[in-house]
């Protein structure tokens, strides 16, 4: 028995048509694992992509349990005359009266979305004189019915977009007037995979089995819609793939290409396929590939073209059969290996900076892979799915890669890799080095620097400093021509002047130079000293709406005037005009006390060591721009080296390429790591003066800098580095720097920031470059790094598609120097959202307390 039903409708008159608008934000990725889910690539085009996917539904449907089968179809030109949906959908109803199955099969043929060519290539109406794409609600529905009666299996073919032209999707858009956003298309797909397999408002049960397939257009690295390129397109989804090879004559190069494509990006392929055409490729690409990729070959297909194929897929049933088994191992396996993650990460990870006693199996975040600024992270919440996490920690203040950057520095750094892999640095030159290194010193060094230090992390790129200015500071006082002139005499002992709240790297002589703290204590560093003078800093916050100065109490003069304890606005307090100020004489003659009193001691201040502007891990505090400018004179005046911490500061964090820009001042040295490389790598420098460098010049080379690590600038890291620091200056790439190229606008929303820091929750805030961060109201017991007061806040947020890890009672939000401001919008409205919910869970819990 066949039942056949064809239903056609438009949503609106064709003439009132508008394009689709992307204005308001996406819904955050949310991926069903309930069911295998794949995406079919081809290497080329006219590789039989569809024939793969007709002949995979026959497998998966042709059974004796109710299957369901999923058919995308995202793109689709050449439309109506070539419809890879209605392909499927009627290969697999013929094969299914072919065999008579058993089952019933209810099959469906959907097209969501078209152009007007489409439209009135199908209806012969709209003139045409408006061109856009429209929603068009054609269906075709067939119901076979089996021996057993009831509704057994279901097949659901679906094309979102579809185009007239048989051209690339980005022609046919634009020749069309119908180009639709990446966004849109992503949204679109998203909405069909999450209606999954149900119809009529019905969806599979438990006991049925189901699949989802969704068929790219033409090759790997063919473009959208859009112009953007597939693989680009569909990677946030980051679906498991099946990759159909060419099995023609310069099949092999095609198919290893699309491979290498794919797996750049960071895809996971299950399994090649393709058509014999007599030559063996798979022979070279089993040999090729190592045997990593299971590669199956499907009997030729027939080159009549009015053959029905019913006998090509029936002696292909068994390839697919094959192929079917493949794809359900692959996502048993995933599956299972991300159920069991977090109880072995518990059981063998040492994590940094974590009390392993606190964290439940249940806190244990399972990422899957991240694309640009996003996580993708499991879920086992009851059903099991993907979502997204916008990585709200920058992944420990590293990142600042969207997903363009994030795919062109894995190119690049694919090929350093392939070009050099490592090569030993001293003396030698090589081209991701001195171009990394020009560009340093044309950039956040401008103007002061003429040396660039390549070490791996932000420590000991410190510890490269403090050696640098201390033989500067012996050099410039006599102490090294006196101590080598006689080596009896007791050396002089030199120290750091710092200010509390510092922090610059956990190795021994980076915590040496810091004040102290819950990082130095003696259950951490049972050696520190703490080798210093450790001064407190006076710093600014909003709160109500209003910036404040606050003043260490040894800072505190009475005649210190009102104005200059509050400011109008951020930008008056980094405008220089007050260098003119009462305050800045106050700061100075305070500092000229503290460096007078230090000199009567028998230690020596050999250099200053700070991080310009904001404190990152001493609980994101701002330091008066201007006492930190008088301090970097004083010092350069007494001839006491000045060395900016800019591990965190750098490279846009702020909101200029570096905080120097802030201060209107410069160092001697400097250190920089992070978001240098985007963060995509560790790779870090110590940029120095020339003078600094000229104190290691000499006739011995016990005089140099003995100093270096194995890895020493390179060549993936300053690949890296290379590529980040043109990205985001550029304002072609980074739509967020302006024309000059010299600071980022505005991130954060006024009225935003405005509001939570009036919320009643907040102490102070301070929201600056690509930083947000606020301070809880908390009293002692609650407040400082060991507090887990922020806890509940902190998993409102990550329900809410914010990864974030507080410093105690302070919450800080950070973005990159490319993210888009409506991003960090919903970002701020999500926090203030929980800050409420955070005020309420409060309240409660006091009421509960009294009662």
């Amino acid at each position: 028995m066949l039942r056949l039903r064809r239903n056609f409708h438009l949503s609106r008159h064709p003439l009132l048509f508008k394009p689709f608008s992307t204005a308001a934000p996406l819904p955050p990725l949310h991926l069903p694992l309930s069911h295998p889910t794949y995406i079919l690539w081809g290497s080329n085009t006219s590789v039989g992509k569809t024939l793969v996917s007709a002949g995979l539904a026959s497998s998966f449907l042709h059974s004796d349990s109710p299957s369901n089968f999923l058919y995308l179809k995202p793109i689709q030109t050449g439309f109506p005359s070539d419809s890879d949906s209605r392909f499927v959908f009627h290969k697999l109803s013929s094969l299914y009266r072919r065999r008579h199955a058993r089952l019933s099969l209810l099959a469906s043929d959907h097209v969501l979305n078209a152009s007007l060519p489409v439209l009135n290539s199908i209806t012969g109406c709209g003139d045409g004189s408006e061109l856009a794409m429209c929603e068009l609600g054609q269906y075709e529905e067939q119901r076979l019915v089996g021996e057993e009666s009831g509704l057994g299996s279901r097949l659901i073919c679906k094309t979102m977009y579809a185009w007239k032209e048989a051209v690339s999707p980005h022609l046919a858009a634009e020749r069309e007037s119908g180009v639709v956003d990446d966004a849109l298309v992503i949204q679109s797909l998203q909405s069909c995979l999450n209606s999954g397999l149900g119809v009529n408002g019905e969806s599979e049960g438990a006991e049925t089995r189901a699949m989802c397939l969704v068929e790219t257009a033409g090759g790997v690295a063919s473009p959208g819609p859009s112009g953007s390129l597939q693989c680009d397109l569909y990677r946030s989804f980051r679906l498991p793939c099946l990759l159909v090879g060419d099995g023609r004559l310069g099949g092999i190069s095609g198919t290893i290409s699309a491979y290498e494509t794919l797996k750049l990006r960071g895809y996971d392929v299950a399994a090649i396929i393709f058509a014999d055409n007599g030559l063996e490729n798979e022979v070279v690409l089993s040999s090729h590939l190592r045997d990593r990729v299971p590669i199956l070959v499907l009997p030729p297909i027939p080159a009549d073209i009015t053959d029905d194929l019913m006998d090509w897929f029936d002696n292909s049933q068994n390839v697919f059969d094959s192929l079917k088994e493949i794809m359900l191992s692959a996502y048993s396996k995933r599956l299972n290996r991300l159920r069991e993650m977090p109880k072995k990460a518990k059981s063998i990870f040492w994590w940094p900076f974590t009390q392993h006693k606190l964290v439940a199996d249940e806190a244990v975040t399972v990422i899957d892979s991240r694309c640009g600024e996003n996580f993708t992270v499991f879920k086992d919440q009851g059903d099991e799915f993907m979502t997204q996490q916008f990585d709200a920690c920058a992944s420990w203040w590293t990142q600042g890669p969207d997903a363009a950057l994030q795919t062109e520095l894995a190119s690049d750094m694919g090929y350093a890799a392939a070009r050099f892999g490592h090569v030993m640095f001293p003396e030698n030159v090589y081209e991701p080095a001195l171009e990394c290194a020009e560009l340093l010193l044309a950039g956040v060094g401008k103007g002061w620097a003429s040396r660039v230090y390549f070490s791996d992390n932000g420590s000991t790129a410190i510890e490269i400093a403090l050696k640098m200015a201390f033989r500067k500071f012996s050099i410039d006082h006599g102490i090294h021509d006196a101590q080598e002139c006689n080596a009896d005499a007791q050396r002089s002992e030199l120290m750091v002047l710092a200010l509390n709240g510092s922090y610059h790297g956990d190795t021994l002589g980076a915590m040496e130079a810091q004040a102290p703290s819950c990082y130095t204590g003696f259950l951490q560093q049972p050696w520190y000293t703490g080798r210093g003078i450790f001064l407190d800093p006076p710093t600014v916050y909003m709160h109500g709406g209003k910036w404040y100065l606050s003043l260490p109490v040894g800072l505190q003069p009475e005649t210190l005037r009102l104005e200059n304890a509050f400011f109008d606005s951020r930008d008056e307090v980094f405008d220089e005009k007050r260098d003119g100020s009462d305050l800045a004489e106050i700061y100075s003659a305070y500092l000229s006390q503290q460096l007078s009193n230090s000199s009567k001691s028998n230690s020596l201040l050999g250099a200053l060591i700070m991080e310009p502007v904001i404190q990152g891990a001493g609980g994101m505090h701002m330091v008066d721009p201007l006492f930190q400018r008088v301090l970097v004179k004083e010092c350069q005046d007494k001839k006491i080296p000045v060395i900016f911490d800019e591990v965190f500061t750098g490279f846009w964090r702020l909101g200029t390429e570096t905080a120097a820009e802030l201060l209107h001042c410069v160092p001697d040295i400097a250190c920089f790591a992070k978001l240098m490389t985007g963060g995509i790598i560790p790779l870090s420098a110590t940029l120095a003066s020339n003078s600094v460098f000229e104190s290691f010049i000499g006739d011995s080379k016990l005089e140099a800098l003995l100093h270096g690590h194995s890895y020493s600038a390179h060549a993936l890291g300053c690949t890296a580095a290379a590529k980040s620091i043109k990205w985001f200056k550029n304002s072609q790439t980074n739509l967020n720097i302006n024309a000059e190229g010299t600071s980022l606008r505005e991130l954060w929303d006024e009225n935003l920031v405005y509001e939570i820091s009036s919320h009643p929750a907040v102490k102070r805030v301070v929201a600056l470059g690509t930083l947000f961060a606020l301070e809880l109201q908390a009293d002692g017991s609650n407040a400082g790094y060991a507090s887990l007061y922020a806890r509940s806040l902190l998993l409102k947020l990550r329900e809410d598609g914010i990864y974030t890890r507080p410093l105690g009672n302070v919450i800080y939000l950070m973005c990159g120097p490319c993210t888009k401001p409506d991003s960090c919008s919903q970002l701020l409205i999500k926090l203030l959202g929980g800050l409420d919910d955070f005020i309420s869970e409060s309240r409660e819990n006091l009421e509960s307390y009294h009662s």
